[in-house]
């Protein structure tokens, strides 16, 4: 590997010299020039990759005013700014060569609730799940639903006029704007709302950009108000981008807003948004019908929709199926059970809401006795219903999720949005999605369908390898076509996620019209700075963005070799989604996104950040799977005065790329959040450790990796003298020379505890060869083997000691396997090359305890599941230990549990798991809610995110900060609650440190509060 050379072009140049301007004037959020922030931010969700000049996280509307005037210096007047927010658009709309202004980091505050009026102000940076959040105890909502809701933003929502699920009902954005604060590029600002003639002549008065603006577009929509009558179809999702049908809402009001929502940031930036909200629905219900085609499904949308319902969403076998693969189906499947001798290849969700029980039962009954008189003639196959808002809410969220596994389709060739977004009327949809099929069959492609019928919405993902150029030509063609379609049908290209770079279809759609779009642009961005090339250009002599001019993912990723490809798979086929950008601070997905805010922080970014680092070693003829073999074969002291170097030449400042990678994974918790909630199952912890591995062959370890990666083996020797190590390691001064000299902070200490002794007390003995060969048979029906880990052997000996006593109090014989290292800490520091050694070793021991018969279970679930993950990758699935987790072997034991139940005072407990165990092992934490069952106790499962600990990554200095604020987002509110004390049971050890380091709580496993219930 050699450095990356940074090479500052006179265009960089110039937009240095814009953020170095801005410091100047006391601008007071973020300014990103690196090329790790503009890499990341290159992408969104859609199939564009346009490299950005920096990143710019303004704090406030006065930062934005602060970017505009300065745009106006003679300097700067080719400067192009970018608004951006959740970044989940499909079609580019946020993707620029210029400056990104992001307002998610900062300005993302509700401002102001007012439910006696039903209405909020909100920072545009409010993600849609967070607003909802905060409305909730108000018993309100803000209605438009979308499947990216946890981390679209409230002005990505109103730059795109989102609209999804129920939109017949609730309409678009823009049907639930109140007002808008918007900074003009003059630097002007004003809260747009509706005005009545007189406050539009007061408006249109004003001498700077806001005047000139309202004079503008009501001077539009006065002359062309029949060619806008004729123009803009009569569709529920209207269309996105400049809505001059609706300038005016009623004959005397005027509403700039029906411009700014859609506008993509092309007009201006809306800092604010005042919106109307809705009473939450009381009682809902979801009837899932089922067909044995999906055309069949949409053409049967039609007559669903005289029963009324709130909404009809619709999904195709391939999103099903895709569904079914992974672990969200566990959570719903029982609303889909199959009907027998027939295959379900479409489902139409319709969904009912009311305020009461008895009036949603009669509303869905109007649905079930049409169904029920077709009986099994009709088009459908069968339905079943869920009740409740709990169970209709799982089946949502499985539809959401369902749409980013899409992306997960096996093979290069993956689904992908690039013809997604059209709209035509509904009683249009079957005919028009037949003869889209009938293309796409055409062109030998498979595809995914879902979307939402009741609107004529359906969004289409053909399978295109981008990386192959043969492929990616067919975008163009398709694309024209689904064009002609659209219109032939009385539809529109762009029916919900806005124009972004399909733009260039709107002068072929307005026609006459467009000049006057052109007019709007011009009067509110006369220089073409804000988002260019996206739904009107201010003159003839600027373009729009043609959809095969714009730079793609795949002519980026198709630098980067097969082989070098398949050696980091883990991170390649991210497709920008967001689903790590999860707002919930409950939620497990991406702790270092929540932490920090820092979109480098994400698996997205850590993905997009690796493609690059792979891409710029390609282009040096560099192959770091084969420097990875090869670095394996090199001695640590051969390497050293060229780590050195390195190292020596990365402090004095000399610049190389792989530096902001470093910083990007050290920032990594090693979670495995991403790869059990990412829809594509990126993996960041994997190809972490492959870049660590590289990285450190090139530059000095620091001193407390090789403390971290080396205590496994350490510490059977140091536990026999724990008063030493711990009398080295609890007093003060030594904990702060460790921070200083290790990098490691709060270090655990021994608990003292003979294991051995207590488990001669016990009558427990080791799984050694010869103490299973003297059991009979019935012995080892009732015997398993607990496979020890480091932390919970010599840091919390006592949960060892516990879980053998717990389960001899069942009738069980544990036996102990003898201590070996799982190497977890190694993988996920990046020594790969001893990893690999502990693993085969460390397997060949396990496997010969599997070859006894008896099952093995593991105490910690992050330790246990290394086993099925890191060893099976590593390893082969078929060398790999068989080791399941505790609550895995108990529920298969829930007979006999019950037959103990009589032993057990009763009591109640809260449930926080362990985030690697609850998103690689989701039905695992059921498992635990049917052993505590049918002990007679209850247990709910509590939502909550990542404690900020995770392993080892909280004991280190650099990241004490992030770890706490991690506790604080999630855990320190539950385990402070005064209604919890004693309640509380954690699975993970790191969890239970983390509780004790923070807030002073000693939280028990699971298998403590069960054996305390026991009788005396």
């Amino acid at each position: 590997m050699i450095p990356s050379i940074r090479e500052t072009s006179p265009v960089q140049a110039q937009y240095l010299a814009f953020i170095e301007a801005l410091k100047a004037c006391g601008f007071e959020g973020d300014l990103n020039p690196d090329y790790a922030n503009r890499t990341v931010l290159a992408t969104d969700n859609s199939i564009y990759q346009v490299l950005p000049q920096g990143v710019i996280y303004p704090k406030n509307t006065a930062d934005l005013v602060r970017i505009t005037e300065l745009s106006n210096l003679k300097q700067f007047n080719d400067v192009v700014l970018s608004p951006r927010g959740g970044g989940t658009g499909t079609n580019g709309q946020s993707l620029t060569d210029g400056l990104i202004v992001d307002i998610s980091k900062h300005m993302n505050k509700v401002l102001e609730i007012n439910a006696e009026e039903r209405w909020v102000r909100v920072q545009t940076g409010v993600v849609k799940d967070q607003l909802n959040a905060a409305l909730k105890p108000y018993g309100l909502f803000f209605a438009p639903e979308l499947s990216t809701s946890n981390r679209a933003t409230i002005g990505g929502m109103i730059n795109t006029d989102a609209s999804g699920q129920g939109s017949c009902r609730y309409g678009k954005t823009r049907d639930h704007v109140l007002e808008l604060l918007t900074v003009f590029m003059d630097g002007s600002e004003w809260r747009s709302q509706p005005l009545t003639e007189e406050e539009l002549s007061a408006a249109c008065d004003r001498q700077d950009r806001v005047g000139e603006a309202h004079r503008v577009v009501n001077d539009i929509q006065r002359e062309f108000k029949d060619d806008i009558e004729a123009k803009f179809p009569k569709l529920n999702r209207c269309l996105t981008g400049y809505d001059l049908a609706h300038i005016r809402t009623t004959e005397d009001q005027f509403d700039l807003n029906s411009v700014l929502c859609g506008s993509e940031g092309t007009l201006g930036f809306i800092a604010e948004a005042k919106l109307n909200v809705l009473p939450i629905p009381k009682c809902s219900a979801l009837v899932n019908v089922k067909y044995e085609g999906f055309n069949t499904g949409l053409r049967d949308a039609t007559e669903l929709m005289k029963a009324e319902p709130t909404s009809i969403e619709t999904v195709d076998s391939k999103v099903l199926g895709l569904a079914m693969d992974d672990i969200v189906w566990g959570t719903v499947e029982e609303f889909f059970p199959p009907t027998e001798g027939k295959e379900t290849k479409g489902i139409n969700l319709v969904e009912y809401t009311a305020d009461d029980e008895e009036t949603l039962q009669a509303e869905v009954a109007k649905l079930t006795d049409l169904l029920d008189a077709r009986g099994e003639d009709g088009p459908s196959i069968g339905y079943s219903i869920a009740w409740g808002s709990a169970s209709v809410a799982k089946i949502w969220a499985m539809r959401k999720k369902a749409v980013g596994l899409l992306g997960n389709a096996k093979g290069e060739a993956r689904p992908i949005p690039f013809v997604e977004d059209t709209a035509v009327p509904p009683e249009n949809l079957a005919d028009f999605i037949e003869e889209f099929r009938d293309l796409l069959d055409d062109n030998g492609l498979q595809y995914g369908m879902f979307g939402h019928v009741d609107a004529g919405v359906l969004h289409v993902r053909p399978a295109i390898d981008m990386k192959d150029t043969e492929q990616e030509k067919m975008i163009r063609p398709i694309t024209d076509k689904v064009a002609e379609l659209t219109h032939k049908y009385n539809g529109l290209l762009w029916g919900e996620h806005g124009k972004g770079l399909r733009s260039e279809y709107a002068p072929t759609f307005f026609g006459d019209l467009y000049p006057q779009l052109q007019r709007i642009k011009a009067t509110f961005d006369p220089r073409n700075q804000l988002n260019p090339g996206k739904i009107a250009t201010p003159s003839q002599h600027h373009e729009l963005t043609k959809i095969d001019e714009a730079p793609t993912r795949g002519q980026e990723d198709r630098k980067i070799p097969v082989q070098v490809w398949d050696g980091y798979s883990e991170g390649m086929y991210c497709n920008g989604n967001g689903a790590c950008f999860n707002w919930n601070p409950n939620d497990a997905m991406c702790p270092s996104w929540k932490g920090t805010r820092e979109r480098i922080h994400s698996p997205k970014g850590r993905s997009s950040l690796v493609r690059e680092w792979l891409k710029q070693l390609s282009e040096r003829n560099i192959n770091p799977v084969h420097e990875s073999l090869a670095q394996r074969e090199k001695s640590f002291i051969s390497t050293l005065p060229a780590r050195i170097k390195n190292t020596w030449s990365r402090s004095r400042g000399d610049y190389d790329f792989s530096n902001e990678v470093y910083d990007s994974m050290s920032g990594c918790l090693a979670c495995k959040s991403c790869v059990g909630q990412c829809p594509i199952k990126v993996d960041v912890p994997e190809f972490r450790s492959k870049f660590l591995e590289l990285y450190y062959g090139r530059y000095l370890r620091p001193l407390k990796d090789y403390f971290i990666g080396g205590l496994e083996f350490m510490i059977p020797t140091l536990a026999r003298v724990p008063w030493l190590y711990n009398a080295f390691m609890k007093p003060r001064f030594m904990q702060a020379i460790l921070a200083k000299v290790a990098g490691m902070v709060d270090s655990p200490l021994l608990t003292g505890i003979n294991l051995e002794t207590a488990m001669q007390q016990m009558g427990v003995r080791y799984a050694a060869p010869e103490n299973i060969r003297h059991l009979s048979d019935e012995q080892k029906a009732k015997s398993v083997i607990i496979v020890q880990d480091a932390f919970t052997s010599y840091f919390e000996t006592q949960l060892i000691i516990d879980l053998m006593q717990f389960l001899q109090s069942l009738g069980f014989n544990p036996m102990l396997a003898p201590f070996v290292p799982n190497g977890k800490p190694l993988h996920v520091h990046g020594f790969l090359k001893t990893f690999n050694k502990v693993a085969k070793s460390g397997a060949e021991k396990l496997r010969a305890l599997n070859d006894s018969g008896i099952p093995l279970i593991g105490v910690d679930p992050s330790m246990t599941l290394t086993y099925r993950s890191e060893y099976a990758k590593t390893l082969g699935s078929d060398k790999a230990p068989e080791v399941k987790l505790i609550q895995e072997w108990l529920a298969e034991h829930t007979e006999q549990l019950s037959e103990a139940a009589g032993k057990f005072n009763h009591g109640d407990f809260k449930l926080m798991a362990h985030c690697t165990e609850k998103t690689n092992a989701a039905p695992s934490i059921k498992a635990w809610q049917s052993i505590f069952s049918a002990l007679g106790q209850q247990l709910d499962n509590l939502d909550v995110g990542c404690c900020g600990m995770a392993g080892t990554y909280g004991h280190e200095a650099a990241n004490v900060k992030t770890s706490k604020k991690i506790y604080q987002l999630s855990w320190h509110d539950v385990v402070t609650n005064p209604d919890n004390k004693g309640k509380l049971v954690a699975t993970g050890y790191s969890c239970r440190s983390q509780a004790k380091r923070e807030d002073e709580e000693q939280l028990q496993h699971p298998v403590q509060v069960l054996l305390k219930q026991l009788h005396a």
